[in-house]
């Protein structure tokens, strides 16, 4: 028998711990003090309305980086480096905020407003002597990490868990979860019967690509001794030229499993073959809660952690 281990592969990198964001943050503060950075003129010309605005964000934050806070690295603090247990600076979302702040021409801090009330000189007549709302940027946020079917626990989704490698389970006629499967019938090898199985399980809307010719693992079912070998019979497939009907003594199942990657697509079970009720799209230890324990020993090394 050939089975089919469908998967979607992570579309984001995962969550850092919390070690790896303070020991970036280190290394961004540790690099500021190292590195001599280029006088401010090499970038911006004296004189010019970028000049104030470097002088003004500068001031602000200290130090050239837009993302390690505020960090003055040739003072007398510069050594102190490291963040605290609960500093937020190295988190994702602060360091997000400080770029986006930085981009609309915000300080990374929040600064009180400074002479609010301070007259302007000019001639109110022409247009002088006013004060006018300074042009607002609005810059793009990214999109958040968790998705709609993330909250809704949406397992029919693939665009959940996006950090995350997601296999494509079926609940056949049995109740039974697993990975599409079914017998190689005549002189079809393990590749053409992979294929084969998610045309006739999943349908035909999935754009799947299976990525070698060898499997990636087995499992083996024995049936009990006591009833002896079963007699099968085994009908011809219609996509399979060489196979025909035929009769047999069945003593268990071996199941190959080939490995195939989703691109595009969703599995449509109207017209299966096999019988098949639902399916899901779930992550390595959402797979182990719906199989049964000795179809788990047998796959659980195949998937991926993440």
């Amino acid at each position: 028998m050939a089975g089919t281990v469908l998967s979607r592969p992570p579309q984001l990198t995962r969550d850092l711990t919390s070690f790896e964001k303070a020991f970036y943050l280190y290394q961004k503060r540790l690099n500021e003090r190292l590195a001599m950075p280029f006088s401010r003129y090499f970038y911006y010309n004296k004189g010019t309305p970028a000049d104030p605005e470097w002088k003004r964000k500068f001031a602000s934050r200290k130090t050239p980086s837009r993302d390690i806070g505020v960090y003055d690295a040739y003072g007398d603090e510069g050594w102190n480096d490291e963040v605290l247990v609960g500093d937020q600076t190295g988190e994702r979302e602060s360091v997000v905020e400080s770029l986006i702040r930085d981009a609309e021409g915000k300080s990374i801090v929040e600064e009180a407003e400074k002479d609010k009330g301070a007259p302007i000189a000019g001639d109110p007549q022409i247009g002088e002597g006013q004060r006018r709302e300074a042009v607002r940027i609005e810059v793009e946020r990214p999109q958040a990490r968790l998705t709609e079917a993330d909250r809704s626990g949406d397992e029919k989704s693939l665009n959940r868990k996006l950090d995350r490698t997601l296999y494509l389970i079926v609940k056949n006629g049995e109740g039974r979860w697993r990975f599409p499967e079914d017998r190689i019938y005549g002189r079809e090898n393990l590749h053409q019967a992979a294929e084969r199985i998610l045309v006739q399980s999943c349908g035909i809307n999935m754009n799947t690509w299976l990525v070698g010719n060898h499997p990636i693992g087995q499992h083996t079912h024995h049936y009990p001794s006591t009833s002896g070998p079963i007699t099968s019979l085994i009908l011809a497939n219609p996509l399979v030229g060489t196979s025909k009907e035929m009769e047999r003594e069945e003593y268990g199942e071996k199941l190959f499993f080939m490995k195939a990657r989703i691109m595009a697509g969703q599995p449509e079970l109207k017209e299966n073959a096999y019988g098949l009720k639902e399916w899901a799209w779930l992550a390595k230890e959402e797979v182990e809660k719906k199989v049964g324990r000795g179809y788990w020993s047998s796959v659980r090394n195949m998937l991926a952690e993440r």
